[in-house]
């Protein structure tokens, strides 16, 4: 899937490790990625989290497609920094899919928490 995600490979997400249902991605923090304050854009950490539901939701066969997320904010991220997305699948509809990702930095701290919803189309995809 990260073949054919250009915003993904923008933000430069490496897979570390996937299976059905769940995955888990990183990137580094680029001086690109900060707001006027030098501090890591949230809506880079949303991103990568909204990656590693793409791909975690996905992983299935079936087309996912975002409902409804949210995320909680917990820890300030800096240029250098590198974030950590890992999935937890916490229901796995035919229908619906419903997801928790937490979002950690190189030193294991917990910098955001996730939780994001998909319905799935039921068109597969290869």
């Amino acid at each position: 899937m990260l073949d054919n995600d250009p915003f993904s490979q923008w933000m430069g997400v490496e897979v570390l490790n996937s299976a059905p249902g769940h995955c888990k991605i990183s990137i580094s923090i680029r001086e690109e990625m900060t707001n006027g304050f030098g501090v890591c854009h949230g809506g880079i950490t949303f991103s990568l989290a909204d990656s590693a539901l793409a791909f975690a939701s996905n992983s299935h066969g079936k087309i996912s497609l975002a409902l409804e997320n949210n995320i909680n904010y917990t820890k300030k991220v800096s240029v250098g920094d590198t974030l950590i997305a890992e999935t937890e699948e916490l229901q796995n509809g035919r229908t619906i899919g419903v997801y928790k990702i937490r979002i950690t930095n190189q030193d294991q701290q917990l910098v955001a928490e996730f939780r994001g919803t998909v319905y799935r189309t039921g068109e597969r995809h290869s």
